[in-house]
Parts: C-alpha cells; sequence; structure tokens
C-alpha cells in the first residue's frame, strides 16, 4: 500500500548559487560523503547536488511529518546502481521511521530543471 508521495523540483542555477554562497558547510551540511564523492567525480557537479537535494526534499515530503520528526539531510542518501538508477539508503529517525517500508525514487533533468520523486510504500 502507498502511504506517501513526495515531488520536487529544483533549479539547477539555484543550486548552483548555493553552492557559489555557502561551498563546504552547504556540503556538509545536506550531503553524506559519498555523495559529495559521486556528484564531484561528474563534468557537471551541481547537476547531480540538485538531483539529490531534490530526492531528499521529495522523501521528506512523501514522509508527511515534516521537519519537527526528526528528519535530517543525512538521514537519506542517493545512491546509483550499475545502471545509474538511483536509491536511497536510509539512517537515524528516518530509517526507524521506514523500517517496514520501502522508498522508491526516480530523478529526472532538463537543462535548468531537476525533478524528483518518492513513493513509500508498506505491506509488501
Amino acid at each position: 500500500m502507498i502511504v506517501g508521495i513526495g515531488i520536487d523540483v529544483v533549479e539547477i542555477n539555484r543550486m548552483r548559487e548555493l553552492i557559489e554562497r555557502w561551498g563546504e558547510r552547504f556540503f556538509e551540511k545536506v550531503f553524506t560523503e559519498r555523495e559529495i564523492e559521486y556528484a564531484s567525480s561528474k563534468a557537471d557537479g551541481t547537476q547531480h547536488y540538485a538531483g539529490r537535494f531534490a530526492v531528499k526534499e521529495a522523501v521528506a515530503k512523501a514522509l508527511s511529518t515534516g521537519w519537527s520528526s526528526g528528519f535530517r539531510w543525512k538521514d537519506v542518501e542517493v545512491t546509483n546502481d550499475d545502471s545509474g538508477k538511483p536509491s536511497v539508503q536510509l539512517y537515524g529517525n528516518v530509517k526507524n521511521l521506514l523500517k517496514e517500508s520501502k522508498v522508491f525514487v526516480s530523478i529526472s533533468h532538463s537543462e535548468n530543471v531537476i525533478v524528483a520523486m518518492a513513493i513509500i510504500e508498506t505491506g509488501t
């Protein structure tokens, strides 16, 4: 049964501005070491940071508890399999909240915009 759906849109230029303004402080607050390593290895890392940010926001929205539930950025880590398919690894309070659930994510982009969707399913 689907218990939550979240979607988020991120403008790539807005992400570029955040990175330029906050630099390492932004990375350390929002992204895991593996996410930083992955995005930094790409020709346009900003696009990949934006995608990961959008997934985290989409998961938070699908969770429907807001930030008061103890949601932390690094509790949702976006990874890709060998074919590029994204998935999430959950940690901390988010992992506890979703221990009986599966989380499915998808990311898409154009030249200027990233969109991510998360679906939380339970009882499977």
